[in-house]
């Protein structure tokens, strides 16, 4: 991996640099000059004319037409999209959501272009069940659970996008350090229960699926520029098109800011990120016999900011809780990822398809930050600094340190995710049975490449000088592998108001681990250390909905949950293992909609991750939690509180997350969340009882603004039970945005955010060291134009 300033013998200091947003934006000017060039193809049909961005959100296709008109071209083509759709997403077309047995939600395109958020944690707070930990203020790395399941970089969700992990190892390592850009995607959907399974491997609580940008039908393009506090800026320009037999999009996303903690002495807090999409699809005529579509997508993010671990002792905070110390002048973190994906789909008739994707991801990121100071860890010097005064005295740039009191190390890692799959469809339906199976394939690869080394500086006159450079794969030397073999059936069967959904998965998993040790660099192998583990896990899973009308339904499920263990463990550990039940009903019409769902998930055995954004060591080993029972109850509702003859419309969208997450047996642990001991009875740590989420609107014709609230409750950062000690908890909040756009003239739009609104400071984790505040408040002005 290559770390601008860093992976040369000895670090360049200070911050790292801002990079040539000029040549992107460029480049990005020039697109738009492309609709003048390619306008005399373009399709003006209306077969050729449907966009499949109608198949993403809420007016997209029912399903394959039985209907007279099912053979002409625009009918078949849309059959065809919604086809695709069904097999690669998780949710799949609008209409699935009142037919899935157990709690599923997209949030649509229209729903993300409302609050104009780039930040993952803004948009998925408004749904319940989803448990979040902030960490930059930005949602660059966010920590994600659900039902439960932990948030610690997410790495106990499925994360999706387009129906392919993406996580950067989702078998050897998947801590999300890689996250996809929300700012992006057209849709994001969550499956969680029952209906979960179908993904995998992550299955105790669900899966997130990122929806990129669709090829367009016509040729269309986009740009939308915001700017405001913090030097904020964020850029989005896209131009696409589709043609007879073929189809593409190229897409950008822009984002930076010189960041909102003050770092003592002076310089940047803030990142650079910048991502680059593009799409080419081929395809047979729509009306072929054995219609066939190919679709390449390529993809590239890089991220460069400076950030840091280092939080701040509670005085400090109570003080300034924007201060960021002088000891993390050198903290800094540059990522790379890459993704390849190539999609085929045959149908050769109406009854059957198959869709097969091929797909790579390359990530690289190494992380430069202090970790240590004389000797002691940071989070030991702030949560204890009566104690370790002097050393958080060197923190603060206050004092001369000793010769190398100052530890940063240069988390330097490698990461490859590959892989196979298929999905085939059966329609099988047969008078008023309706009858769809699925049966679906993956083969996948991964690995974690750890070469970390430790430098040394010493604090002299506020200033990090470089003291001892650690020789390279000093500190960590070693690689994680997995092969995973997963294989699925689901089967939907649709009697009169009867839906029943059985489902089986099927994993075998092979990992190992080459620990090369630290004192061979050139990885000969000389003292290699190897460590293997295989394991096969069957989890079934049924789910039954019922429609009392039209637009009521009761659904319940129950599967078998399931967590694969990490290679990266030095000790023996169980896979995580549940069972999960749920239980519900939902009603939709017109602009109205309800949803109640009870969950109960039985955890026979708890995994935890030490990891340095856990506030552990960064080991990597896992560790054994025994049993733990997480209940709970989610509440969503939708609708519009105008009446008829109003001339406008007023949204009102609430969810609501009630949550007992408790462990179930009594256990030694060197976890730093659970540490030293967990007695039965005490309380997860990171998962709030209550969650409420409120969003009230006022719709125009041309004009819209919305106002959200978001309160997150009290919660523990260590297990325990009875009053919360102020050391380990986070206090409850309350925060609001608001968003508003008019739209100027046809398909030019302006629109304002203010996040944070009330300037609520808050504490949004004591982890990894010391607390860490919220996002203040944030004033953002742009303007989009379609052409």
């Amino acid at each position: 991996m290559k770390h601008p300033g860093l992976a040369s013998t000895v670090p360049a200091p200070g911050c790292l640099r801002r990079r040539h947003l000029h040549r992107t934006w460029l480049a990005i000017g020039m697109l738009f000059l492309l609709p003048s060039w390619l306008a005399a193809d373009e399709v003006d049909s209306p077969e050729d004319a449907t966009s499949q961005q109608q198949v993403v959100v809420d007016d997209m296709p029912s399903g394959m037409s039985d209907s007279e008109d099912s053979d002409k071209p625009s009918s078949r083509r849309a059959a065809i999209d919604a086809a695709v759709y069904d097999r690669v997403m998780v949710v799949g077309q609008a209409d699935n959501l009142q037919r899935i047995p157990g709690s599923a939600h997209v949030v649509s395109s229209e729903e993300l272009a409302k609050q104009q958020h780039s930040d993952i944690h803004r948009i998925l707070r408004q749904l319940p069940g989803v448990y979040l930990q902030e960490e930059d203020g930005f949602g660059l790395r966010p920590n994600i659970g659900l039902r439960g399941t932990g948030v610690e970089r997410s790495s106990k969700v499925t994360l999706m996008e387009d129906g392919v992990l993406i996580a950067p190892a989702p078998y050897s390592a998947p801590s999300a350090y890689y996250f996809p850009t929300a700012g992006r995607m057209e849709s994001i959907e969550v499956r969680k229960g029952s209906a979960a399974i179908r993904q995998g491997p992550f299955t105790n609580g669900g899966v997130i699926n990122f929806v990129s940008s669709s090829i367009p039908g016509n040729l269309t393009g986009r740009l939308s520029l915001t700017g405001g506090d913090h030097n904020w800026f964020k850029g989005r320009a896209s131009v696409g098109g589709s043609y007879d037999h073929a189809g593409f999009l190229f897409e950008t996303f822009q984002q930076s800011s010189s960041g909102f903690k003050e770092l003592d002495g002076g310089g940047d807090t803030g990142f650079e990120l910048e991502d680059y999409l593009l799409k080419v699809r081929l395809n047979t005529s729509v009306d072929a016999r054995f219609y066939q579509e190919l679709e390449i997508k390529l993809g590239k993010t890089e991220q460069d900011g400076e950030e840091t671990y280092l939080g701040l002792t509670q005085a400090d905070f109570d003080a300034n809780p924007y201060r960021r110390y002088r000891g993390s002048a050198l903290d800094s973190i540059v990522t790379d990822h890459e993704q390849v994906q190539l999609r085929h789909y045959l149908r050769p008739n109406d009854r059957f398809d198959v869709t097969t994707t091929l797909y790579r991801n390359n990530f690289s990121r190494a992380w430069y930050k202090t970790g240590s100071t004389l000797g002691i860890s940071n989070s030991s010097i702030l949560n204890s600094p009566e104690i370790y005064a002097d050393a958080l005295a060197i923190l603060r740039g206050e004092v001369n340190s000793p010769v190398g009191a100052v530890l940063v190390r240069d988390n330097n890692r490698d990461y490859v995710s590959e892989g196979i799959q298929s999905v085939l469809g059966f329609d099988l339906s047969s008078g008023a049975t309706e009858h769809r199976l699925e049966i679906g394939l993956r083969y996948h690869e991964d690995e974690e490449d750890r070469f970390q080394r430790d430098d040394r500086y010493s604090m002299i006159d506020g200033q990090l000088q470089l003291a001892i450079v650690g020789a390279p794969g000093s500190q960590a030397n070693r690689i994680a592998q997995a092969r995973a073999l997963a294989i699925f059936v689901e089967d939907r069967i649709e009697m009169g108001r009867l839906t029943v959904t059985p489902g089986v998965r099927f994993e075998t998993l092979d990992t190992r681990r080459l620990d090369y040790g630290q004192q061979d660099p050139s990885r000969s192998g000389d003292n290699l250390a190897l460590r293997r583990n295989s394991l096969d896990v069957v989890t079934p899973g049924l789910g039954v909905d019922y429609r009392l009308s039209d637009a009521w339904s009761l659904f319940a499920g129950a599967h078998r949950g399931f967590a694969p263990p990490s290679p990266s463990s030095t000790e023996e550990v169980e896979a995580e293992e549940s069972v999960n039940y749920e239980a519900g009903t939902r009603f939709s019409r017109g602009r109205r909609s309800f949803e109640a769902v009870l969950f109960w998930n039985d955890y026979s055995n708890l995994l935890g991750n030490d990891t340095l954004s856990g506030g552990g060591t960064g080991s990597g080993d896992q560790f054994n939690g025994g049993g733990a029972d997480v209940r709970g109850l989610e509440l969503g509702f939708r609708t519009d509180l105008a009446t008829s003859g109003m001339g406008f419309r007023l949204p009102f969208h609430m969810s609501y997350t009630y949550t007992e997450a408790e462990f179930a047996s009594s256990f030694e642990t060197g976890f730093a969340d659970w540490a030293p001991r967990v007695t039965a009875g005490d309380s997860l740590p990171y998962v709030p009882e209550n969650q409420l989420y409120a969003e009230l609107g006022i719709e125009g014709r041309r004009w819209n603004t919305f106002l959200s609230a978001n309160y997150v409750d009290e919660m523990r950062t260590q297990a325990g039970q009875g009053p919360i000690p102020l050391a380990e908890s986070i206090e409850d909040h309350l925060t609001f945005d608001l968003a508003a756009k008019v739209e100027l003239w046809q398909r030019t739009a302006v629109f304002l955010q203010v996040r944070n609104l009330s300037d609520e400071v808050y504490v949004a984790s004591r982890r990894p060291d010391g607390l860490r505040p919220g996002l203040p408040r944030t004033t953002l002005l742009g303007f989009s134009v379609d052409f």
